[in-house]
């Protein structure tokens, strides 16, 4: 995961939890923007670690490929 994933998963993190803060205090229109604003940046951040494994994936499929090729001939 990159800084901006983890600055992300940090941020959506502390915003989730002020808005179970805010619905335990009865402050609905709190809870429900900074609820928004927390899946917001849980999604950034989960999109930010796939994309990772992804890339990391696509790495080892192509050196396994280039092994191959190697080893072939």
């Amino acid at each position: 995961m990159s800084g901006f994933g983890k600055w992300n998963l940090g941020i959506g993190v502390v915003l989730m939890a002020a808005a179970v803060l805010c619905s335990v205090l009865d402050m609905i229109p709190a809870a429900v923007i900074t609820g928004i604003l927390g899946l917001l940046g849980l999604s950034i951040a989960g999109y930010d670690l796939i994309d990772g494994w992804s890339e990391r994936a696509e790495l080892r499929r192509r050196e396994a490929r280039v092994r191959r090729e190697r080893e072939g001939h």
